[in-house]
């Protein structure tokens, strides 16, 4: 069977250079709208990179906290913003060091299973990283930040983890990659949060016991120096591999529609009474 990753034209939209000013918010109002135009046929599939200057996701479970002021706390003094995305998954933080990926394709009636998606991007990223002679592990590192089965590591060293959201018969399968930088300093920043969010309190749900030591970049894994503008070239060398590669940015439907998802998002942090400045 062919790999869904084998298209006639890959529409690519590059944010990897817009800096500081790009917001967090946007990046879920982009994807979901993309998935509308992917899963509609409106647009071929797309790939998309982008970069966010000194931000954390939270997951809808880290707003849960018992001490989410307490928590928010030890990111803004670290001077980080932080918004609560519309997808599963638990904290990540991004900086520019951090090069985000994804990949969207239509769901062709439940054909495209979640575990073929989440193999798509493993099987891409292996063949992008394979130039720098780093073979890594598809599998869950339990004290990283943001656990999951699809987390990517080399001898136990968390780098990349993957998600996925699904709407409007479009599939966005979204990933990480800690490019330089240090991995430890990043994992230390959410354990802070962790531990000011509960303070030794019992919850409901188990959030992770984060090790520093289980995550670095590629940078620190290789012993090479490595910087997400080169990432990204290597990310666009191997998505040609694959098909017709054209830049295509948003267009003037799809400009409308990311206009009705940004008052979602707004609306959506609303309901969770965000009212400190990193989600203002």
């Amino acid at each position: 069977m062919p790999s869904i990753l084998h298209q006639p034209i890959w529409r690519v939209i590059d944010q990897t250079t817009l800096g500081s000013t790009f917001d967090g918010k946007q990046s879920f109002a982009i994807d979901d709208t993309l998935c509308h135009s992917v899963g509609s046929g409106d647009s071929p599939c797309t790939a998309r990179m982008w970069v966010h200057d000194r931000t954390v996701m939270l997951g809808i479970q880290d707003t849960r906290l018992p001490h989410l002021e307490a928590a928010l706390e030890v990111l803004e003094q670290a001077g980080y913003r932080y918004i609560a995305r519309n997808s599963g998954g638990l904290a990540v933080v991004l900086d520019s060091g951090v090069l985000n990926l994804s990949l969207i394709f239509p769901e062709h009636d439940g054909k495209l299973t979640i575990d073929k998606a989440y193999q798509a991007m493993v099987d891409f990223i292996r063949k992008m990283l394979a130039p720098y002679s780093i073979s890594f592990e598809a599998r869950e590192i339990a004290r990283s930040y943001c656990p999951g089965r699809y987390d990517l590591s080399v001898s136990g060293k968390k780098f990349a983890g993957i998600s996925q959201r699904r709407i409007r018969r479009g599939v966005a399968v979204q990933i990480y990659l800690c490019i330089s930088g240090s991995g430890a300093e990043r994992a230390r920043l959410i354990q802070h949060f962790y531990e000011r969010g509960i303070q030794d309190e019992k919850t409901r749900f188990v959030y992770p016991n984060i090790d520093p030591n289980v995550m670095a970049s590629l940078e620190e894994i290789s012993g090479k120096p490595l910087t997400v503008q080169q990432m990204a070239g290597a990310f666009l060398q191997t998505l040609q591999s694959f098909g017709t590669v054209v830049s295509a940015p948003l267009s003037a439907d799809e400009a409308e529609r990311f206009n009705l998802y940004e008052r979602m998002i707004r609306r959506n942090e609303k309901a969770f009474h965000f009212t400190r400045n990193g989600l203002d």
